[in-house]
Order: C-alpha cells, then sequence, then structure tokens
C-alpha cells in the first residue's frame, strides 16, 4: 500500500538536543546501567546478574515509588489448560486495531508464562484457590480467565515487594535512587556507551555525576504526567522517550495513549493523579451507568463493560459530553461490601477515603490518561536503533500493544523482554569487557558565552505552574477526543510556554522534567496531527473512521533544527 500524505504538523517549540547541566563531578564504571525500578528495570537487572554481570539501576525517587506497585488488575498468562496462546494472541491483536506486530505477540503469548513462573520463583505470591492453584480471573478485551492477580487488587505491590526485595539483597546490583538522569552519553561512533546524573545529596545542589556501561536500558515507565488528568504517579514525566529522543533514537505510536475509562472521579478535587479503579472490577459483574441510570454500553458491543479499553473510554466520553456531566458511574453494589472489601482493599480504600461505599453506593468515574502503547521504538531484543540503547517496559514500542494495549498484558510485556534484552545484550558482548567512554569534548550543553553573571536555579513555584500549564493544555487539545483544531491550540500553547521558561537553558531537576514533558508532549502532538483517521486510542472528532491507508506507523525523530521529523513505517 503506497504511503498516505503526511501533513505538516503545527509549529512546534524547538527542541534541545542535550540538557544543560554541569560537568559531571564523578564517574562510575558498571557492566550496565539500567534506568527505572519497575518489573521491567528490576527483572532486566536479575537476568542480567544471574549471567554475573554488574548492574547500576538508576531509580528517580525510591525504589518503590513508579508505575509498578499501582498495577491492580493482574498479569495475562496462558495457565489454564482449557486456554492456549492463539487464543491468548487473538485478544491481543484485536485490541490493537490492525497495529500489533503479530511477531511481538507471538513471543508475549508463547514465552509470558514461563517468565511469569521465573517471577514466582523471584518470590511474587500470587491468589491461589485452597487447592493451590493459581486463581484466574477475566479482564476487558480477554475472552478466557486468564489473568492472575495478588491481594486482590494489589498485583502490582506484590510484584514491587518481591523484585526490591530480591534486588536489595544482591551485593552486585548498585541502587542510586533520587536520581534524575540528564542525558545519555555516547561514543564517537554513535553508540551509547552511559549517561549522566543528578543524584539528590551528592555534592552541590545541582551536582551532577556520570555511569560508564557497555549497555543502557531505559525502563522509564509512561508519560502520564503531560495530562491534568491521569492515573499515573508523580515520577512519570517522559524521562525515558526524552532521553531517547535526544541520543538520536526513533520513537513510535505516541499518538496512541490509553486512557484508562474508570479512574476514580472526586467532585471539587483539583486534577492531577487519580485512583484508578480496575476493570477487574467488571470483570467480576459490576457495571457502567449513566446519568440516567442506564447501562450505556449495552448493544455498543458484544462484551459491554469488558469491551477494549478505547471502546468503554469513548462511549464514557459520549455519555458524559450528552449529559453535560463530568463523569459517569460504575455498580457494584450488588456484588456486595463483603466481598468488595476482600477481592479489592485498594479500591475499596480510595473509595473510603473520597467518602464513598462501592457496596452501597454508585462509584463516580471517568476516563483518565492511563497508558502509552507507543515509546521508544525497539526490536523483538529491545534494541533501540541507536546502538547500545535498549528499552523496555511503558517506555518501550515493540509492537506487542499496536494501537491499544489488552488490559494486564503491561506487566508480562516488561518481563518477556527483559530476558530478551539480558540475552542480546550477553550475545553481543559476551565475556569481561571494560565500558566504553564518551570522547572528553561530550559535556552538557552550555549557554552562549558572554559576562559572568550568577545562574540560579528556575523558581519551583513558576516550574509548577508551568507544569500545570503544560497539562491543561494537552488535557483539552490531545486527550481521549482530538482534532487538527484542539492539536494546533494545543501546539501554540507549547510554544508559548517553551519560550517563556526559555527552554533548553533551565536546569536543575524542575527545569529538567519540564523540558522532558515539552519534548514527549510536542512528538505526541505531532504524531496525533499527522495520523489523519481514528484508530484503536487514537480518536480524532474530524477524522472519526479507521482508514486502511494508515494500516502503519509513525517513526519520529529528533531533527537538527529541534523539530520533530516523521517518517512512515508499514506494519510488519
Amino acid at each position: 500500500m503506497p504511503e498516505p500524505p503526511l501533513p505538516d504538523p503545527p509549529p512546534l517549540p524547538a527542541l534541545p538536543h542535550r540538557l544543560r547541566a554541569p560537568a559531571p563531578g564523578w564517574v562510575e564504571p558498571t557492566d550496565v546501567a539500567v534506568v527505572g525500578s519497575g518489573i521491567a528495570g528490576l527483572t532486566t537487572a536479575l537476568y542480567l546478574r544471574e549471567a554475573g554481570l554488574h548492574v547500576t539501576v538508576v531509580t528517580k525517587v525510591n525504589v518503590a515509588d513508579g508505575s509498578t506497585r499501582w498495577a491492580q488488575g493482574g498479569i495475562a498468562a496462558v495457565l489454564d489448560p482449557r486456554d492456549s496462546p492463539r487464543d491468548h494472541a487473538t485478544d491481543t491483536l484485536t485490541a490493537g486495531a490492525g497495529l500489533c506486530d503479530p511477531a511481538a505477540v507471538e513471543a508475549l503469548v508463547t514465552e509470558g508464562p514461563a517468565r511469569l513462573r521465573e517471577l514466582i520463583r523471584f518470590g511474587a505470591d500470587f491468589d491461589r484457590h485452597p487447592d493451590g492453584a493459581l486463581m484466574l480471573t477475566r479482564e476487558g478485551g480477554h475472552r478466557a480467565d486468564r489473568v492472575v492477580h495478588a491481594g486482590g487488587d494489589a498485583t502490582g505491590a506484590e510484584v514491587q515487594r518481591a523484585l526490591e526485595a530480591v534486588v536489595r539483597a544482591d551485593p552486585w546490583i548498585r541502587l542510586i535512587e533520587h536520581a534524575l538522569v540528564v542525558d545519555l552519553l555516547t561514543t564517537s561512533a554513535g553508540e551509547v556507551c552511559g549517561l549522566t546524573l543528578h543524584v539528590l545529596g551528592e555534592g552541590s545542589e545541582d551536582g551532577v555525576g556520570a555511569v560508564h556501561a557497555r549497555a543502557v536500558v531505559l525502563a522509564t515507565g509512561g508519560v502520564g504526567q503531560i495530562f491534568a488528568a491521569t492515573t499515573n504517579p508523580a515520577v512519570s514525566t517522559g524521562d525515558g522517550v526524552a532521553l531517547a529522543l535526544r541520543a538520536g533514537a526513533a520513537v513510535t505510536d505516541l499518538e496512541f495513549i490509553q486512557f484508562h475509562p474508570t479512574a476514580l472521579y472526586v467532585p471539587g478535587v483539583a486534577p492531577g493523579a487519580r485512583p484508578l479503579v480496575s476493570e477487574a472490577l467488571r470483570g467480576e459483574g459490576a457495571y457502567l451507568l449513566d446519568q440516567d441510570g442506564k447501562r450505556f454500553l449495552l448493544g455498543q458491543h458484544e462484551l459491554a463493560e469488558l469491551a477494549p479499553r478505547d471502546v468503554v473510554a469513548k462511549a464514557s466520553w459520549r455519555s458524559m459530553q450528552a449529559a453535560g456531566a463530568d463523569h459517569v458511574f460504575l455498580d457494584a453494589r450488588h456484588l456486595g461490601g463483603e466481598f468488595l472489601a476482600r477481592r479489592f482493599p485498594t479500591i475499596v480504600a480510595a473509595c473510603a477515603a473520597a467518602g464513598i461505599d462501592p457496596g452501597r453506593e454508585l462509584v463516580p468515574v471517568a476516563p483518565a490518561a492511563h497508558y502509552a502503547s507507543g515509546g521508544i521504538q525497539t526490536d523483538l531484543h529491545g534494541r533501540s536503533s541507536v546502538p547500545g540503547l535498549y528499552a523496555c517496559g511503558e517506555v518501550a514500542c515493540t509492537g506487542v500493544h499496536g494501537a491499544n494495549r489488552l488490559a494486564s498484558n503491561s506487566l508480562l510485556e516488561g518481563l518477556v523482554f527483559a530476558r530478551r534484552i539480558a540475552t542480546d545484550i550477553l550475545a553481543r558482548s559476551p565475556g569481561e569487557q571494560p565500558p566504553a567512554t564518551p570522547p572528553a569534548e561530550q559535556a552538557p550543553d552550555r549557554p552562549p558565552a558572554g559576562p559572568s553573571v550568577p545562574d540560579p536555579l528556575p523558581a519551583p513555584a513558576r516550574m509548577a505552574a508551568e507544569r500545570s500549564r503544560l497539562q491543561a493544555a494537552m488535557n483539552a487539545g490531545a486527550g481521549v477526543l482530538r482534532s487538527a483544531d484542539s492539536l494546533a491550540s494545543a501546539a501554540a500553547e507549547l510554544r508559548a510556554l517553551a519560550s517563556e521558561s526559555d527552554l533548553g537553558q533551565v536546569r536543575g531537576t524542575d527545569g529538567w522534567e519540564l523540558t522532558n514533558l515539552v519534548t514527549v508532549a510536542s512528538a505526541l502532538i505531532a504524531a496525533a496531527y499527522t495520523r489523519q483517521e481514528s484508530r484503536g486510542c487514537h480518536w480524532r472528532a474530524d477524522r472519526p473512521d479507521p482508514d486502511p491507508a494508515w494500516r502503519g506507523h509513525l517513526a519520529g525523530v529528533l531533527a537538527p533544527g529541534g523539530t520533530i521529523s516523521q517518517t512512515w513505517e508499514e506494519r510488519t
């Protein structure tokens, strides 16, 4: 099929290729540097350690503060003899709306059960029946019970607990917490060979160090904080995607942001990270109701409330728009308070904190940015387009999710591709060898030469206000419902914000995070504007139908002038 015409996106900010930061004050060698401490990062580290490598794990806050511990639903894997990898693949491909990579999906569904058993070997304790068999449940888009869970709705917390315990017990895994990676380092041949990072408490307030490594694995999670309403934690500022772009790597499918249809909505509470109300609750029989108390998904999809997330989110949005409301309702009253407290203690606690008893009352819910199906473009071994740079988990675009992720495939993807990455690193650089080092002249960006003047860090209050401004613009212009006009408006707001904040010259963690947010938001707008159709979780009001001509991928790179340059790639 010929390449569709790619319209030029609206003018976007000029993005920096490196952040402004002091030169590293210390250097530390390692075999592999892993950035991120969720299921993708920690399992990658553990697989590399099994082969005898020294691993340095860098995480922005504490090890447990990423998205993994908030995962409520579970991990999808074929464990029931009545189920099959073929059926799991079919459900995944259906949810992906024609853009999944079949080879990546095949790897996920066939290798997933073994990776799940290894996770159990690492110490994760999943819910079981009295006879010891793993409990399996069903979530949206699945046509079989194949989702394991822990603590009812606390799967992520249990996975994070188990992995952190093993990692902390290994003296050959170096943990660097409270550290923001500033930029990636490359050799003169263009191969990634380490990173620079700012560690709180290391030297001066803006002190920076460096880690030199044979390979770098980005496992930094999602980009949810570019939106005002999100289920993502505060640390999900798109750092990994921004790092990869500045290093010259391609990103793809960024327009496909999955909005979870049931985030808890509390009237009068300011936008921000919202508690997730897992679709496992709908899997157990809860219903979605409109303002008139009617089940609005009946007749819209054969699976009703258990339809893929994009279907449910769009139906919820339409219901809200028709009623002029800012939420719909989840009805779990018929399930009973005792069952809900036992099966979904996390959700019941979040509702109770908002003054809601789900066993007696309707729960107000609304769509919120939840998961990025796109990210750093990788192959089946987790390799990015830049040698030495790998990506795993939500920050990566492996081809598994296509235009819309199937529920509970995300933790499984992290497990499967962590093993594949570790295997590839060992195959490509076997034996003991020192890490490569960047050229001596490679250094962070500096301002133009001129008189020496004080260089204060940006005011945190101003950075917070500018972040809120960006989030509001993205929610309005690039949220659940988009159009050419709304995306152009969001782009104009990003340009104004970047100009007023002197993007690229700011330094310090608040300034670097804001630059990362603007970088990722710009790349997303470029892709969403260019894709002239609605597909999966990309919903264009002015292009409401899928178009076979767009059955492919947009790959973006950071061009020399600081713009996002896009190319078209046929679906593999």
